[in-house]
């Protein structure tokens, strides 16, 4: 126990922000606290894996964690979110789900029907490479349950696809470690500043975008035909 205090206070000591915290709580957590993050970039994808995945590798360099087990977790964690997303579709069913997108702020119901002909398309192989697109990754989950795809198939197809985009992740983070670690030593601050800022960036684009298209296409509806 003494030991996990002292490594915990020497990651808060030595990485600042935001970058400090997301290896606080995988430290904290151990190699479970890799599949938390990767379960809540799934509902929220502003957190993505491209951010989170490369620290795990590099607590795994550091000897704070098992590289394997940190892949297990993390492929873990998104084969429980992608449950999460197939379970709406399979409860709602296509009507439901769709009536569900068009009354939740800032979804539109074209993304629903974006994944759905990815899914008609491509079938499982749409689940497997999904899991590899940011976005798409989440969604694609959905169409798979309303089409009540074997809940076997789609887990298997979900946790290769989720294992090869975990497994380079972390490899690169655990690979890069030693020309990673004394830039997060010296920068960790600034770079937590200017990670949180381009999420912020993307976030404030993505629900401005997305109110410019609903207020238009409310004006298009209000608007009288000749």
């Amino acid at each position: 126990m003494a030991m996990n205090t002292s490594v915990e206070e020497e990651i808060v000591h030595e990485y600042e922000g935001f970058i400090g915290w997301v290896l606080n709580l995988m430290v904290t957590l151990g190699e479970p606290g890799v599949g938390v993050a990767l379960f809540i970039e799934t509902f929220f994808p502003p957190m993505p894996s491209e951010a989170v995945l490369p620290g795990a590798g590099f607590l795994a360099y550091d000897g704070q964690m098992n590289v394997w087990l940190a892949i297990l977790w993390a492929t873990i964690g998104c084969l429980v979110g992608a449950w999460g997303f197939y379970a709406i579709g399979a409860l709602l069913g296509r009507e439901r789900t769709m009536w569900l997108v068009e009354k939740t702020p800032l979804l539109e119901i074209g993304d629903f029907h974006k994944a759905e002909k990815f899914f008609e398309r491509f079938g499982g192989m749409a689940v497997l490479l999904g899991r590899c697109v940011p976005l798409v990754r989440s969604f694609i989950s959905v169409p798979a349950g309303i089409e009540r795809m074997p809940l076997l198939k789609f887990s298997l197809y979900t946790v290769i696809g989720s294992a090869v985009w975990n497994t380079i992740w972390i490899g690169l983070g655990f690979v890069f470690g030693p020309a990673i670690k004394p830039i997060l030593v010296q920068w960790s601050g600034l770079i937590s500043n200017i990670v949180l800022v381009v999420i912020a960036l993307l976030l404030l684009w993505f629900v401005v975008v997305r109110v410019l298209k609903i207020v238009r296409a409310r004006g298009a509806q209000n608007t009288p035909t000749a």
